[in-house]
């Protein structure tokens, strides 16, 4: 069964910088694109940062040239580094990846991790 563990959220003051990252296990017969969704109170899950089995990016207007998503292919890994956090950075961010099974290699479905909370204190 497929896993998307994520870690390394947290509580940091405005302009300091976190790093999460998002395993993927569990029957896995390829990646493609993977990201990082967030979901602020009252508010919608957003896009933040998206990347593709290749190495292209996306991201969200309000984080370019602070976060930087990455991917190890090996590991079936994915990584948000976010400098010069923001107090609207706060939110539960949310891993996602399109992949296949190995029961199913002809199917890409969307799997999401449980969310880590990130708060930015002013």
């Amino acid at each position: 069964q497929v896993q998307l563990v994520e870690s390394g959220g947290g509580l940091v003051q405005a302009g300091g910088s976190l790093r999460l990252s998002c395993a993927a296990s569990g029957g896995i017969f390829s990646i493609n694109a993977m990201g990082w969704y967030r979901q602020a109170p009252g508010k919608k899950r957003e896009l933040v940062a998206a990347i593709t089995s290749g190495g292209s990016t996306n991201y969200a207007d309000s984080v370019k040239g602070r976060f930087t998503i990455s991917r190890d292919n090996a590991k079936n890994t994915v990584y948000l580094q976010m400098n010069s956090l923001k107090p609207e950075d706060t939110a539960v961010y949310y891993c996602n990846a399109a992949l296949t099974t190995l029961t199913n290699k002809w199917k890409t479905d969307d799997y999401w991790g449980q969310g880590t909370q990130v708060t930015v204190s002013s």
